[in-house]
């Protein structure tokens, strides 16, 4: 049995929330104690290594499989770029997507490259300008056809002057802002496949702008800094946990029958382990589902080894029609290899990424399924959550804004002992979407400020 409050804080969950907050919490004195259920650090940044032999005397070169999903770090926050670079250098990866639509490639985002893909006679920024204030012109016109027809509002110009009116659903959004070509070639059946519906039955909110460049530009991120970490994700969080206590295939939830007792961490018996609790699983689960079952959007991969050095010359191409089942294929090698490294090692590793609905147990029996990934921002699951984040509140639990002023230090005497029994924070916990960079800004705040 483990001493009793041996901890200052028991971590649930070894993801980038997670490990940013062990870190920068032993750096503050604390004593930590991270676990995690599954049988690995690192939460969905986790990387697989699949050495491959370069040839005889040239020992063997390692492919990072990134086990759940592809994850390109890209910030304009110098502070959070230093501070993960004095952890482990990063290299010069830029992501720039391609898109194939039944064989037709298509440069991501949409910028000059990808227009002229589209229409060869258009050749300038002007000329694409106008390509596409034609064909969105030309798709309001239908879509107050159809609204006419059933006697609901029409589209009319916003205020600003810049765009229309209030969109009905994803499809009238994307049409009002980038027309028919762009929507029917490179959204339409890719976000059909993303969220498992038609495009008229999706919310306007999902596409609230789509990023159209004029110029000749493929990096798919506006941000200052990008790359991958040199050696995969598991060094950046190898050196976030280092001198940190850890436990893998710890399930927070397993019930206290089918445990040992003796080494158990549980919601049940944490308090007899650490002062406080740091958690970064799913918010509704927490509390049982008491309240109800929040929606999430997953993703599963089919990886395979393919016997040839470079299977398809980029890191992500997005499959933009219902011809194939998948969404994107990742090649990961292309995330660390450049120019003749790819040659060098003669095998390749891809994966296929199948979105699904994250389906749950009517019966309470817990989730089924794979890995929540997305959460579903809609009226009703924000809802939801809103009553879960004010149930939390009520049993002293606290949300990464909800701590005004940093934890080091012991402002008055306290870090968060004294303020509240737990932090939830991630985007499991808060159900939100976030990217790397800003997740290890929010931590940094809370021990930095």
């Amino acid at each position: 049995m483990m001493d009793k409050n041996k901890y200052d804080y028991l971590i649930v969950g070894s993801g980038l929330f997670g490990a940013t907050f062990a870190y920068f919490a032993r750096k503050a004195g604390k004593r930590c104690l991270v676990i995690d259920k599954r049988s690995h650090l690192g939460g969905n940044v986790y990387c697989e290594q699949i050495p491959f032999p370069l040839g005889e005397g040239k020992g063997e070169a390692c492919i990072n499989v990134h086990k759940y999903g592809a994850h390109i770090f890209h910030t304009n926050n110098k502070e959070v770029w230093d501070f993960v670079n004095s952890l482990v250098e990063f290299n010069r990866y830029t992501n720039s997507p391609v898109a194939n639509y039944k064989g037709e490639l298509y440069n991501l985002p949409f910028n000059m490259n990808t227009f002229c893909q589209l229409w060869p006679d258009v050749h300038t920024p002007a000329e694409a300008k106008a390509k596409i204030a034609e064909q969105v012109n030309e798709a309001v016109m239908v879509i107050n056809q159809q609204r006419q027809v059933k006697g609901l509002p029409l589209l009319t110009p916003s205020p600003s002057g810049e765009g229309w009116g209030e969109a009905f659903n994803l499809e009238e959004q994307a049409l009002c802002l980038v027309g028919k070509d762009i929507f029917e070639k490179l959204i339409k059946e890719y976000t059909e496949k993303q969220w498992g519906r038609d495009c008229k039955d999706l919310p306007a909110f999902i596409i609230k702008r789509l990023p159209v460049r004029f110029v000749f530009d493929n990096n798919y991120f506006n941000d200052r800094y990008q790359g991958i970490p040199i050696g995969g994700y598991n060094v950046l969080i190898n050196k976030l946990l280092e001198g940190v206590d850890t436990k893998t295939d710890c399930d927070f939830f397993a019930q206290s029958s089918i445990i040992n007792q003796q080494s158990a961490i549980t919601q049940a018996n944490w308090r007899s382990i650490a002062k406080c609790l740091v958690y970064t699983g799913p918010i509704d689960e927490y509390f049982n589902y008491r309240l109800g079952r929040l929606d999430w959007r997953t993703v599963t991969f089919k990886t395979r080894v393919e016997d040839t050095p470079n299977y398809q010359g980029n890191a992500v191409i997005n499959y933009t029609s219902h011809d194939e089942p998948y969404t994107r294929v990742i090649e990961h090698k292309h995330f660390e290899m450049f120019g003749q490294q790819v040659y060098d090692c003669p095998k390749t590793v891809i994966s296929e990424e199948y979105p699904a609905e994250f389906n749950t147990s009517p019966t309470g029996g817990g989730r089924v399924g794979a890995e929540p990934y997305y959460p579903v921002n809609d009226d009703k699951n924000n809802a939801l959550v809103a009553q879960y984040r004010a149930l939390a509140h009520q049993q002293g639990i606290l949300f990464p804004e909800d701590l005004n002023g940093c934890l080091t230090g012991e402002t008055n005497g306290r870090g968060l002992e004294g303020r509240g029994e737990a932090l939830f924070g991630g985007r499991l916990a808060e159900y939100k979407y976030y990217d790397m960079a800003p997740i290890i800004e929010q931590v940094m705040k809370l021990w930095l400020s």
